[in-house]
């Protein structure tokens, strides 16, 4: 019971029941039928009319229809009933001796008066009570009230939450650069405000990034004319030492505009999306890093599939390979499958990160600086290119020191094996 339609139909529900009953409950008393005690003297005094005429012609009383016996009717004895009509028989006269009795409870009862002769008159009773079967009636009548309502409720809940469904199913749809699919601006108002509200916020955010693309692609393209005046004149620096200090900070420089530009272009990246072998990426990272000298080596490599770009994927855990290799002496790469996950684990033996900056490891440009001596090189961007490819395809990426020294880095996908597994 945690969605917002399913509250309101809960909602409505109970409120309709609990109106009805309230509802049904006035009505019974207002229209009920008399009670007993209010109806016994008016009976009373028609039995003294039918006992007088049955004491002085009998034959006329029995052509009328009165029953006269020996004994009372047979049945159990309703003691309340009889004494009601005792009490009303004092009110309106001389006392007489009177039973009402009843075959069972569902039935009519049947009033025996005793004459002066000593037999006994009988005369059925009309039934002021519910009629039989009434808690089946009741029953009944809560259960259609209970149907109707819930088919009402869960109508008229649907219909309240459709814009809310409307913004859950653009949410759902919204593209790797932030925008949102246009929304049908038709249905009554509400829904077309909703709608058109998405459309013009999805139009603002790709005129935003679009704006941020142009930017930074400018920015980048219109550094290198200057860094290009200044690497020709670095050359002509007579001193060794002062001209490979500017050669190093102008390639620095390169590195920081180029890797600020590719996290833009991931952000906003298309790679077609297809089933992907993560083992086999992983062998193949392994083998590229190896043959230009880096010290990394795979470790058990699982068969593992998971559902992503190939060419953001195969970045990503380059950039997470190459960071460990580089900055953690060696690494060993491995893969797992645990249940519907796809595991990738790489461990290095370097001096890992201080436990209270591991929280800032996928922030831009990061560095570990140490009295102001930059201990890692590069442009700081490769952990956050790698959190952003990750994060898109719906993985998480942890990473922790290890014991007694070293970092590890887990990456988690949901795994495609059991799904495309037969049957």
């Amino acid at each position: 019971m945690r969605s917002l339609g399913a509250r309101l139909a809960l909602l409505l529900v109970t409120a309709i029941v609990l109106v009805v009953i309230t509802s049904s409950f006035a009505a019974s008393l207002v229209m009920r039928g008399p009670r007993p005690g209010t109806t016994m003297e008016p009976m009373a005094r028609q039995l003294r009319i039918l006992a007088k005429l049955a004491e002085g012609d009998r034959a006329v009383a029995l052509a009328a229809g009165v029953v006269v016996s020996g004994a009372p009717a047979p049945g159990a004895r309703d003691e309340r009933l009889s004494d009601f009509l005792t009490q009303a028989l004092r009110r309106t006269g001389e006392p007489r001796d009177v039973v009402a009795t009843r075959h069972s409870m569902t039935t009519s009862a049947t009033v025996s008066l005793r004459l002066a002769d000593g037999r006994w008159m009988l005369v059925p009773m009309p039934d002021f009570g519910p009629p039989p079967g009434g808690w089946k009636i009741l029953a009944g009548w809560l259960t259609l009230i209970v149907i109707g309502s819930t088919v009402v409720s869960v109508f008229a809940a649907s219909k309240i939450t459709k814009p809310l469904r409307l913004l859950e199913r653009a949410l759902a749809d919204i593209a790797p650069d932030g925008t949102i699919p246009h929304v049908p601006e038709t249905g009554p108002g509400e829904i077309r405000v909703t709608a058109q509200a998405l459309n013009r916020l999805s139009a603002r955010v790709k005129a935003a990034t679009e704006s941020r693309m142009r930017l930074v692609a400018a920015a980048g393209h219109d550094l290198r004319t200057p860094m290009t005046r200044m690497r020709l004149r670095a050359e002509f620096i007579t001193d060794d030492e002062d001209r490979r200090k500017w050669l190093s900070d102008l390639e620095e420089l390169d590195q920081i505009a180029d890797s600020a530009i590719g996290l833009v272009r991931e952000e906003v990246s298309r790679d077609s999306l297809q089933d992907i072998r993560l083992d086999l990426i992983v062998r193949h990272i392994v083998a590229e890093l190896t043959a230009i000298g880096m010290n990394i080596s795979s470790g058990e490599l699982q068969s593992a599939t998971i559902f992503a770009g190939p060419l953001a994927i195969t970045r990503a855990l380059r950039n997470l390979m190459i960071n460990a290799a580089t900055h953690g002496e060696s690494a060993v790469v491995a893969v797992s499958h645990l249940d519907d996950w796809a595991v990738v684990t790489i461990d290095d033996t370097g001096p890992g990160i201080p436990d209270e900056r591991l929280d800032q490891v996928f922030e831009p440009f990061f560095r570990i600086d140490i009295a102001r001596q930059k201990s890692f090189a590069g442009a700081g961007l490769g952990m956050a290119i790698a959190k952003e490819i990750i994060s898109r395809f719906e993985g998480e990426i942890t990473v922790r020191n290890r014991q007694p020294g070293g970092l590890e880095q887990v990456v988690v996908f949901k795994s495609r094996d059991h799904a495309a597994a037969p049957g």
